[in-house]
């Protein structure tokens, strides 16, 4: 029976920067994905705000800059934020943080299936190699998304998500924006599109409940853009996931599993930006599973208690006006471009103006 200081549920930005700590702490690590390929098939619009450059020095990783933010609302009003970052290649951003946490020591297996886990007796039940292995392990980090099997083990309930659909297609105009549309016709969501050199990732997400067609709404804006010009017809890749949006989890950690990234819920309920707070949140996880097992007892709730400081605010203020916006969709206030500003980032009303209760 393989036997492990800390086994790693998921290895996307959050697992891989978990793994990575944990190694660089001494401590015996285990990684395991289900995906044949770390990183693919690529579930993500490929954006990274710009404090985190460091992560895109690897090669392979950096696509191009983003200079600022292009918002359109309902009535075709446009605004530009100043919103830098990069867009880079996910794939090669997942394999470049993985690959950091092999060099610290860290054993790494794709293709694996997580099947079971008993964390009292802190057991999992693996298939890998087409065989079932089971693993014993001091500390698990659950990073294994928004459908998280870990959170699912513990009885834990459902994160709330929304789906997204997104194609990449060729761009016939090199643009230094991202692009944002707010509209009634992308319900619980927005539509995007993200240029990545001569291609863009046009993209939208959108709550199920309220509008379950994703196809026909991005469809139709690819035909849009098509005749404006923006893009050209083909459609180069298809794509599409799901992103969290209720927020962090009431709790992050039961005895010694402890969550990050996407499973603990800290994806922006509104922006559906993750991959930042996934690897802060990885680095900070295998920092507390490190100092948990050296004898801390606080460690655990010290992480919990660092990422309701960093990230609570924010995200609980996103999912405020998620809720404002979750009652006006299908009504016609929801074509007013007023609506939309106190619901996007872009604006001033967005965080000044009072939260409805």
């Amino acid at each position: 029976m393989p036997s492990v200081d800390v086994l790693v549920v998921g290895l996307g930005p959050a697992g891989g920067s978990a793994a990575r700590v944990a190694a660089a702490e001494g401590l015996s690590v285990l990684g395991i994905d289900r995906r044949a390929v770390i990183g693919q098939p690529v579930q993500c619009a490929e954006f990274i705000p710009l404090p985190m450059g460091s992560y895109a020095r690897d090669p392979g990783v950096f696509s191009q800059p983003i200079r600022h933010m292009t918002t359109l609302l309902p009535s075709g009003a446009s605004q530009a934020s100043d919103f830098p970052g990069i867009m880079i290649d996910r794939a090669a951003f997942d394999q470049a943080i993985a690959a950091r946490a092999q060099a610290q020591g860290a054993t790494l297996w794709t293709d694996a299936m997580l099947l079971e886990v008993d964390p009292e007796a802190r057991r999992a039940r693996v298939r890998h190699a087409g065989r079932e292995q089971t693993i014993t392990f001091r500390a698990l980090v659950a990073a294994d998304g928004p459908h998280s099997p870990v959170a699912a083990q513990l009885g834990w309930p459902a994160l709330e998500t929304v789906q997204t659909r997104q194609y990449t297609v060729p761009l016939t105009q090199p643009r230094d924006d991202t692009v944002i549309w707010l509209s009634p016709n992308y319900p619980g969501g927005y539509a995007w599109l993200f240029p990545r050199e001569g291609q863009a990732n046009l993209g939208l997400g959108m709550d199920k409940a309220l509008a379950p067609d994703l196809k026909t709404p991005l469809d139709a804006l690819h035909r849009e853009l098509v005749e404006a010009g923006w893009v050209g017809e083909a459609i180069l890749s298809r794509t599409g996931g799901a992103i969290p949006v209720g927020g962090l989890r009431p709790r992050v950690f039961e005895g010694a599993v402890v969550f990050a990234g996407d499973a603990a819920g800290l994806t922006h309920p509104i922006t559906g930006g993750g991959i930042a707070p996934a690897v802060v949140s990885g680095e900070l996880a295998g920092e507390a599973v490190a100092a948990w097992l050296g004898g801390d007892e606080a460690a655990l709730a010290d992480y919990q208690e660092d990422l309701c400081d960093r990230y609570g605010p924010s995200l609980e203020r996103a999912v405020a006006r998620r809720r404002e916006l979750g009652r006006v969709w299908h009504r016609p206030e929801a074509r007013e471009d007023a609506v939309h500003r106190r619901g996007w980032i872009a604006f001033g009303e967005y965080f000044n103006d009072p939260i409805a209760q």
